[in-house]
């Protein structure tokens, strides 16, 4: 079975399951479910975010294109068939 196949089944499930059932999977899972956060709310992280935009705004570190990366692996898998060539 498919893990979209088990996920569709449980979904199934869970919307029928009695009150005690759900608490019980709850229970089962408690230690692995993620709190969703907004990142936004995270002052380290929305500094460092801050802190590289600030570098690349000055020009410290660089930045490329969607273009020139592309490019650059294009050029790097046409040296690597090479070389796999010889």
């Amino acid at each position: 079975m498919t893990t979209a196949a088990i996920r569709e089944r449980l979904y199934d499930y869970i919307r029928v399951a009695d009150d005690k059932k759900i608490k019980a999977i709850y229970a089962l899972l408690e230690d692995q479910v993620i709190p969703v956060t907004d990142w936004s709310e995270d002052e380290e992280f929305v500094a460092e975010l801050n802190e590289r935009v600030r570098r690349w705004e000055e020009g410290i570190d660089p930045s490329y294109s969607l273009a020139e990366v592309k490019a650059e692996m294009e050029q790097l898998d046409q040296e690597s068939a090479r070389k796999n060539k010889k």
